[in-house]
């Protein structure tokens, strides 16, 4: 069996369909003749571990866990924060507010390169260069952000030898809030010069998204590859419990810059003049939902139907998703949003439930909507069009109809995305892909 040694700051794995990327990677390697390797943190600054997905982790799998220091604490003394923090989750969000907060930002943004994860990277790479030695690998993958992790495996990749994949679950300098990083110029100039390295060093390139692939295409010379994020078919299995309401859901994080205000008048204006619809609607988050976004649904007039869950364990999530009327799913007002295809879209394509999504409707998700049928994506502020689609919905729920074909989604499911992936692994080594 062959070796491949995975460098990630998320293991175990939270919340969030990309991040469980290469938790399910590694469940469906072993099968295809690769033993997972996993190289991380023991104390990461992270939220709420999922329990659910350890079971998905294989026995092959061998797991090394080093520490890392990371300078949340001197954050959190400095903003007054308390508990856990991300800064990556919504650094836009973070450049606002008090002058310590955006002092903070421009700090982390300037001084800590690439990200606050950068103090890991010259113990890792003595340790990975010592190991290596005693426990070679036939391929060396890093993922990212944090895209310290591709630092950590280029050094390691050009001191060994050893091919190397570079893995982005997002863009680096195109991600939609790069831009309010507060960067300095030298900061600017820092971050393109890193991403480019890791670029043209790399043996291989993984983008999630046909728009991401062709932007680092364009990049570098190095092939880039496309492996979507997807769906594990097993967690979509056994039978699925309906309680006869219209259940509007959406499952993970929800912040104040995907807020779908249009959507939550939409629903608001349904239920003041349709009594029926108002007796049957709930509308249920489960995930970390922005405090903006909580208002705007209570100034829709939509408290009285609110079933705020928080958050919720992956299995636990899957079910909810399955059981609903309607998935929501909207993504950041950014224009940088076009390129991504979340990884949320491709459950909620296996829950087969009719998706409304709030975006753009030129970008890769309307893409793969369109070809699946499994819904549709209005703009911002296309309130009409969306009105006019929870009209529809709302007509398909009461005559017991489902408003999305049973389509070819086969491509999207995790075992294949690992086959996807091993053939990259593959190419890397110069081996010719079975796939």
């Amino acid at each position: 069996m062959k070796r491949v040694l995975v460098i990630t700051y998320y293991w175990p794995p939270v919340g969030g369909s990309g991040v469980q990327r290469w938790v399910k990677f590694a469940k469906y390697l072993p099968s295809l003749g690769w033993q997972p390797v996993i190289y991380t943190p023991e104390n990461p600054d992270m939220g709420s571990v999922d329990e659910s997905l350890l079971a998905d982790i294989p026995s092959e799998a061998e797991i090394i866990k080093r520490p890392i220091i990371e300078p949340y604490g001197i954050y959190r003394k400095l903003t007054g924060s308390k508990g856990q923090i991300k800064i990556e989750a919504n650094p836009a969000g973070s450049g606002r507010g008090s002058f310590l907060k955006r002092f903070s930002l421009w700090v982390r943004s300037n001084f800590f390169m690439p990200d606050p994860r950068c103090w890991w990277i010259r113990p890792s790479v003595r340790f990975l260069k010592k190991y290596l030695k005693d426990h070679p690998v036939d391929v060396i993958v890093s993922t990212g952000p944090p895209h310290s992790m591709h630092l950590i495996a280029r050094k390691v990749s050009l001191a060994t030898g050893i091919p190397w994949v570079a893995d982005f679950r997002d863009p680096w300098t195109r991600i939609f809030y790069f831009k309010h990083l507060r960067l300095s110029k030298w900061g600017l100039r820092r971050h393109r010069q890193l991403e480019q390295s890791v670029l043209d060093d790399a043996t291989a390139v993984v983008a999630v998204s046909p728009l991401v692939q062709a932007d680092f295409a364009a990049m570098t010379s190095t092939p880039v590859h496309l492996v979507t994020n997807g769906y594990d078919e097993n967690d979509y299995t056994g039978e699925v419990t309906f309680d006869g309401n219209f259940n509007v859901v959406h499952t993970g994080l929800l912040t104040a810059e995907g807020n779908p205000v249009e959507l939550w008048k939409a629903l608001g204006a349904k239920c003041s003049h349709d009594a029926d619809f108002a007796s049957k609607f709930r509308l249920i988050l489960a995930g970390k939902t922005d405090s903006a976004v909580l208002k705007s649904i209570s100034d829709a007039g939509l408290g009285s139907h609110l079933v705020d869950l928080g958050y919720m364990e992956h299995n636990k999530a899957v079910m909810l998703q399955r059981s609903a009327s309607v998935l929501i799913l909207p993504i950041r007002e950014e224009p940088e949003t076009k390129a991504i295809l979340p990884g949320k879209l491709f459950e909620y394509l296996a829950a087969r439930r009719p998706v409304l999504g709030v975006g753009t409707g030129e970008g890769a998700m309307a893409t793969v909507l369109q070809q699946t049928g499994a819904g549709r994506i209005f703009d911002w502020i296309d309130s009409a069009g969306i009105a006019e689609y929870v009209d529809a919905l709302w007509g398909a729920f009461r005559s017991g109809k489902t408003m999305i074909p049973d389509a070819d989604i086969e491509q999207y499911s995790r075992r294949m995305t690992a086959r996807k992936m091993v053939a990259v692994f593959e190419s890397a080594i110069g081996i010719p892909s079975g796939y």
